[in-house]
């Protein structure tokens, strides 16, 4: 259970695309994390989705001010 309060700790896997927790985690190099919950852990795909558009539409910004 992940009360307020909660010391347990949530990864995104991307090798095998599920949350995971410190007992079952999977290689540092293949996890997302921490997430303070499991709802964020499962989200985090779709953030790192969103952080990389944000990212590319202001290189493209860049760049077209810089020709």
């Amino acid at each position: 259970m992940s009360g307020i309060g909660s010391d347990v700790q949530y990864y995104w896997c991307t090798r095998h695309h599920r949350v995971e927790t410190p007992s079952d985690k999977c290689a540092d190099r293949y996890v997302l994390g921490p997430y303070p919950t499991r709802a964020a852990a499962e989200q985090a795909m779709q953030r790192v989705d969103e952080r990389n558009a944000a990212w590319k539409a202001e290189d493209e910004r860049w760049t077209g001010d810089d020709r």
